[in-house]
């Protein structure tokens, strides 16, 4: 286990089934480091078998110096998701940088849930030699090495610059066309935010909305000043997210949409996408 650096103080993250067992060591993981902890679990009342509820984990978690927000949270219910971040908001003042989904495990099942729920599994011979720790922010060069040893990839690993394809014509540039369409300064003013979108597929890039600027402006590759928030999504989900077909909360929780910056921020975007969502 790497030592503690202190880097997610004062952060706040998000970890569904922190009750117990791999989600709470996360959360307590995170916890000595600083961080505020959302505790999104099922289990509010003691179970006859499995020990933990999301109150005794809050208890743990405080003890070792973190902050925490316990929350009855099934995940298959999109208002108990929503309730809980605002709730996060409203305690910690943003929330998210970080999300573990702790209530499946699985072995060898991934294929099955493809294109329906995302589910990371493991194979216990590479768990180990895989992921030393959840936090490699002290040695990256030795856990890089160790992990390419195994033959895989890190995740970390900086790679070299690519330069973007130039976009094509087809649904997402569509629909920043009928975004722009849709901006005025109202839009900006109530916004005042910087969005990057990291679209991966056909006709996929770096796209972004600028909700700063006067009027407002949409364009392909990075925006004249830094992005509030980035999210990364496929091609196919961003069209049907901006369509009304995919709700955010949903992309977000099942894994489609990954969010980095500040999640107050996205949380307008879905605002803007609902009245627009006639019009795609």
């Amino acid at each position: 286990m790497l030592p503690n650096t202190g880097r997610l103080a004062g952060c706040t993250v998000f970890i569904t089934g922190a009750s117990r067992g791999i989600g709470k060591a996360i959360a307590l993981k995170a916890a000595k480091d600083g961080a505020n902890i959302v505790i999104a679990a099922k289990t509010a009342q003691p179970h006859p078998k499995l020990l933990g509820t999301i109150y005794t984990a809050a208890e743990e978690i405080e003890a070792v110096g973190g902050k925490a927000l316990p929350c009855i949270v099934d995940v298959r219910d999109e208002q108990q998701i929503s309730a809980a971040v605002e709730k996060a908001i409203k305690k910690f003042g943003a929330y998210t940088i970080a999300k573990y989904g702790m209530s499946m495990y699985v072995l060898g099942m991934a294929e099955e849930f493809k294109g329906e729920i995302a589910v990371n599994a493991l194979w216990p011979k590479t768990g180990h030699p895989l992921q030393p720790d959840f936090f490699l922010d002290e040695y990256p060069e030795a856990v890089s090495k160790k992990v390419e040893s195994t033959g895989a990839v890190p995740e970390f690993k900086e790679e070299k610059l690519q330069l973007q394809p130039k976009p094509r014509s087809g649904a997402v540039e569509e629909t920043f066309r009928i975004v722009k369409d849709s901006l005025s300064d109202d839009v900006v003013k109530a916004t005042q935010a910087i969005y990057l979108f990291e679209l991966s597929g056909e006709d996929g890039g770096t796209w972004f909305l600028d909700l700063k600027s006067k009027g407002g402006n949409v364009g392909y590759g990075e925006p004249s000043d830094q992005a509030d928030v980035v999210m990364s999504m496929t091609t196919d989900d961003f069209v049907k997210m901006f369509s009304g077909k995919l709700k955010p909360t949903m992309a977000f929780m099942s894994g489609k949409l990954k969010i980095k910056g500040n999640m107050a921020l996205a949380i307008k975007l879905e605002k803007l996408m609902n009245q627009m969502n006639a019009r795609l």
